[in-house]
């Protein structure tokens, strides 16, 4: 993506994302948007690179934790839902309403983290 491209109006990102949304991810002739999907395919892609844990449970909890960002609090943050609210709630009311939803998403991370005694989230190499 060209540091200059608005994918909301440009023409181009739009033959490769139709949603108009990053991210979009371009393999050869593959195109893929949408951030699970993009890390699940890397992670198949490649392997000997995991993005994910190897253990059932930790991997489980991994995307668990992944699809509260990805389902929960980012969409809020999105042009379609701070839109819906342009002309009927003032910026700080819009912002309050955004971060309430943000809060109440990362709370349940946090409990869904609580006890874990790894380096990261769920173990003790970076992944997703």
């Amino acid at each position: 993506l060209r540091q200059a491209v608005n994918p909301r109006t440009d023409p181009d990102y739009e033959k490769i994302n139709p949603i108009k949304y990053i991210p979009a991810l371009v393999d050869g002739d593959f195109v893929l948007s949408d951030s699970l999907a993009i890390i699940l395919y890397l992670e198949d892609k490649y392997p000997q690179h995991p993005l994910m844990p190897k253990d059932i449970k930790m991997k489980a909890l991994d995307l668990q934790i992944a699809n509260i960002v990805c389902s929960s609090i980012q969409p809020l943050q999105g042009y379609g839902v701070i839109g819906l609210h342009e002309g009927r709630l003032s910026s700080d009311e819009s912002l309050e309403v955004v971060q309430r939803y943000i809060d109440k998403g990362f709370r349940a991370i946090e409990k869904l983290l609580d006890g874990c005694d790894s380096k990261y989230c769920v173990g003790d190499e970076v992944q997703l």
